[in-house]
C-alpha cells in the first residue's frame, strides 16, 4: 500500500509516526512522510524532520521525507491525490472530556476534502 503521512509536529501526529512506520515496516507498505508546518506545535520543521528520520532509522525502514510548504491541508490532499496514494494517515486529535474528539484544522481539511482514505491515529 503507498501511505502518505503527513506530520506537523504536535503530539498526536508524533504518535501517528510511530504507529504507521510499525505498520509499514510490517505491511511492507510504500511510506512517504510530509513534514509540514503546523503553527499550533511548537516544534520546528527541522526538529520534526530530524524526529522522523530518527524514527525511520530506529526501525530499519527507508522511506521518502518531503518538507511541504503552503497551506499544509491542501497541500497533503494534492500530494495523495496527483501520485495515487492509496491512503494518507495523520494524527487524530484530542479527545475532551466528554468524550469528544477535537481535531487540528489540517486533519479536519483533509479529512474534509480528500478522495483519498485517510487513517486518524488516536
Amino acid at each position: 500500500m503507498k501511505v502518505l503521512l503527513g506530520i506537523g509536529g504536535s503530539d498526536d501526529s508524533l504518535r501517528a509516526l510511530e504507529d504507521t512506520v510499525e505498520r509499514a515496516r510490517v505491511a511492507g507498505d510504500d511510506l512517504t512522510v510530509a513534514v509540514v508546518e503546523n503553527p499550533r506545535s511548537d516544534r520546528t520543521p527541522d526538529e520534526v524532520e530530524s524526529r522522523v528520520r530518527d524514527v525511520l532509522s530506529g526501525a530499519g525502514l527507508d522511506a521518502d521525507i518531503r518538507r511541504v510548504d503552503g497551506d499544509a491541508g491542501s497541500q497533503i490532499v494534492a500530494i495523495a491525490e496527483d501520485e495515487s496514494f492509496d491512503m494518507i494517515a495523520l494524527g487524530g486529535g484530542e479527545t475532551s472530556p466528554m468524550g469528544k474528539i477535537n481535531l487540528g484544522s489540517i486533519a479536519q481539511f483533509v479529512l474534509l476534502n480528500s478522495h483519498v482514505s485517510v487513517k486518524l491515529v488516536r
